[in-house]
């Protein structure tokens, strides 16, 4: 078991994972780029910036990623975007083979890399784990029950995981498919900002129910091409994310695109914000992906097309539902 438990990122969802695994009863260390965000977690006073309105007991915080050189192990929660930058600031500070679990979803920009493979150019003697599934931070703040994935190729590390971070209202279910883990993490957050303009547009329920489930599909194709199981991305990590992050405006990305379907700009959404929408930088590496694999995604293609000014809106939905018909295929 990992008594003493480094969190990289104090977000919403690293402030709730440090909350959870200290109730696990671990010792836990919180690392913050903002002191202030690190100071009111130290004297009890939550996380203001990224999850107000919630109260939570004092949790260790520091600013200082050297702080991190006595823990046992990391949970990495930092946007997917500055994983790379904050490993490599790490150097030297951590044990070379101090195990990762990879909590962060999305795809690096340029790189096409997943999460896991980020880590292994920066850290590559770090044993590595993912953490994914349809969790909202607020809830496992709140000590609300959720289940996740644990993906780790190592069947006696993952349980090491799973007794360290897992307690009755946190219950993860080992998996040894990173991939399929990764990719359905990623995908959703881009299916998500399709589903939250479907609602921002007044679309109706059923258009929302289609879109779902064709972005599913768009998600198993991707996925096993790039090496994951079908059974992975019928799971938590994948269409048990999809369906939460696809259904509440809870969600940074479903929220995002129905100011989208509402009339408001990408640069007038983003600046509104405090906390990373992952599916806005994570679109353009899907869309990418796609095409590297030679699979159909048109729900993903159009969200990027979207987000980078190739289309309107309603020009991409027009071309949606003008597709040509066809039998239907999950793959």
């Amino acid at each position: 078991m990992f008594n003493r438990i480094g969190v990289l990122g104090a977000g919403a969802w690293g402030t709730a994972l440090a909350y959870s695994t200290q109730a696990a009863g671990r010792d836990v260390l919180i690392w913050s780029r903002e002191t202030e965000v690190a100071d009111a977690l130290n004297t009890g006073n939550g996380n203001p910036l990224f999850l107000p309105d919630t109260q939570l007991p004092a949790i260790p915080a520091t600013s200082e990623l050297s702080d991190m050189s006595e823990m046992d192990a990391i949970l990495a929660v930092v946007p997917a975007q500055f994983a790379r930058s904050v490993y490599e600031q790490l150097g030297d500070a951590l044990p070379a083979e101090i195990p990762f679990a990879l909590c962060a979803k999305g795809v690096e920009r340029g790189s096409l890399k997943l999460m896991a493979d980020v880590l292994a150019e920066t850290r590559p003697t770090a044993p590595i784990a993912v953490l994914s599934g349809p969790s909202f931070a607020i809830d496992v703040a709140t000590g609300l029950p959720t289940a996740v994935t644990l993906a780790c190729r190592d069947k006696a590390l993952g349980a090491e995981w799973m007794e360290s971070i897992g307690r009755p209202e946190f219950r993860p279910y080992y998996s040894d498919d990173i991939i399929g883990a990764e990719v359905g993490g990623a995908v959703k957050n881009v299916l998500a900002i399709a589903c939250g303009a479907v609602e921002g547009l007044k679309l109706g329920r059923s258009a929302h129910a289609a879109l779902i489930s064709r972005g599913f599909a768009e998600m198993v194709r991707l996925g096993t091409a790039m090496g994951a199981r079908r059974d992975t991305l019928a799971g938590l990590c994948g269409l048990g994310d999809l369906v939460l992050t696809c259904s509440s405006p809870q969600s940074r990305n479903m929220s995002f695109g129905k100011a989208l379907g509402e009339g408001k700009s990408v640069d007038q959404i983003l600046s509104e914000r405090t906390a990373v929408t992952e599916g806005v930088a994570t679109a353009p590496g899907v869309d990418a992906l796609a095409e590297k694999y030679g699979v159909e995604m048109p729900i993903c293609t159009a969200v990027h097309n979207i987000l980078a000014g190739h289309m309107t809106l309603r020009e991409a939905m027009t071309a949606l539902i003008e597709r040509p018909f066809k039998a239907e295929q999950l793959a």
